[in-house]
This record gives C-alpha cells, structure tokens and sequence, in this order.
C-alpha cells in the first residue's frame, strides 16, 4: 500500500511572556485504499471530512465553546483529489531513496470507558498508539469469535514526536464469564500480531469494614456486659 501524507502545521504564540505555544494542523492522507482529512490543534483532533457520508464531522469536546468549520469539506475534497493526483510521482520518487526514517511499534491497550455493570451496555476501547508508519488493522473477538458489529474507528492522529494514534471501540453489554479480545497488525510487527485481553469482572462490595465494625460493635458491649457483671457482683460483697 502507498501512501502520501502532508501535514500543515501551525505554531502559534498565545502569550510572549509566558511562552506558552500551541499548535494547530492540517493533514491529509491517501494511499489507493485511504482518504483522510482532517485539522486539530495541539495533538486533538477538532473536525475531519468523512468521505464516504460526503459532510463534515466536528470532534472538538462538548464542554468547550461551539466553533463551527465551514467549507472546511469542499477543501477536503480539493486537497484529496490533489493527493490522489500526485500519489504516482511521489510513489515513484520515493522508491529510489533509502528507508531512513525509523518504524515504531504500535503498543496497544484496552479498557472500559464505564464503570462496568452487569446487563448495562458500555463500550471497550482499544487504544493503539506510537506507531509509524500508519496503516495499523484492528479486529475484536468476544469468547474467540470474530466481531463485526458495533465497532467504530477513529481517524489516525500524530503525536508530537511524528508518532500516530489511533481508537478503536466496540459496544458490549457485559456478561460475567465473557472475554474480549482486541488484536493489532502493523508491518513493524511482522506477521505477529498484537493482542489485548479483557474479561467482564464486576467488583463486588466489599463486606470487610462491615464485619470489622460488627467484631468491635460484639466486643465492645461483650466488655460493657463484662463490666456491669463484675461491678454488681462487687456491691453484693460488700
């Protein structure tokens, strides 16, 4: 698979005196199979263009203040059919230099983003980060059979060390007893694959404090009752 990525970034100084830099981009991505676009600022993405519905897709958190991107699709499109137009020079200009930029490794983790609750839906998520050159393929199984549905995947997104990001997620109601799985491919693996388990575990509370403060509750009236015993036992001496 060829690719050909450009990445537009932007440094911008909020405050002189503090020094403070943050960063907005732009980057586009095509191979023969992939087309990405999207802008984001300081490692987040804020929109990308989703190709296949034709719109735009805003990916900037609720609680900050509504921005809007317009026209923001059209030049998607202007940039794509640009990358597609120069993907055989490049292909061909890039197969006579050297490989000297350096493979990462993708390292890929799972978890729920809820607090899991027998019976109540959630979603896993299953992050796989510090890898290049994207492409990365991501597949699930629960109880070792493959999953199909209910499964979304996220733009990929650079790190500031040249690195990718990516989030796969899958909707599940959980049972106890069931196991999921989350598998990794990156040509850096070389046919061996990465894979993260996760089982349906519900803590269950805790009765320690409890029967640590029924004990004391039982010994301290054990003691009072000791007491009274031992007092009225001396008045009847006397």
């Amino acid at each position: 698979m060829e690719l050909y990525i450009t990445i537009l970034t932007l440094t911008i100084v909020l405050s002189t005196s503090a020094e403070f830099e943050h960063e907005a981009f732009q980057i586009t991505t095509c191979s023969d199979t992939e087309e990405e676009y999207y802008i984001g600022y300081d490692e987040e993405e804020l929109w990308h263009a989703d190709f296949k519905k034709k719109r735009g897709v805003e990916t900037i958190p609720d609680f900050t203040e509504q921005t809007t991107f317009p026209e923001f699709y059209e030049l998607g499109v202007d940039n794509m059919v640009g990358c597609k137009h120069d993907l055989p020079t490049f292909t061909d200009a890039f197969k006579s230099i050297p490989q000297v930029a350096d493979l990462d490794a993708p390292q890929t983790s799972i978890y729920p983003k809820n607090i899991v609750q027998l019976g109540i839906q959630n979603t896993l998520v299953c992050h796989v980060t510090g890898f290049f050159p994207p492409f990365v393929s991501i597949s699930w199984t629960k109880n070792n059979v493959n999953v199909t549905e209910g499964i979304r995947l996220s733009q990929y997104r650079p790190k500031n060390d040249g690195t990718f990001n990516i989030f796969s997620t899958l909707k599940f109601t959980p049972v106890e007893g069931d196991i999921y799985s989350c598998t990794v491919n990156h040509e850096t693996l070389q046919g061996q694959p990465q894979t993260k388990i996760w089982d349906v575990e519900v803590a269950m509370p805790s009765v320690g404090p409890a029967v640590f403060c029924g004990v004391g509750l039982t010994l301290g009236l054990l003691g009072v009752a000791m007491g009274t015993f031992f007092i009225v036992k001396g008045n009847n001496c006397n």
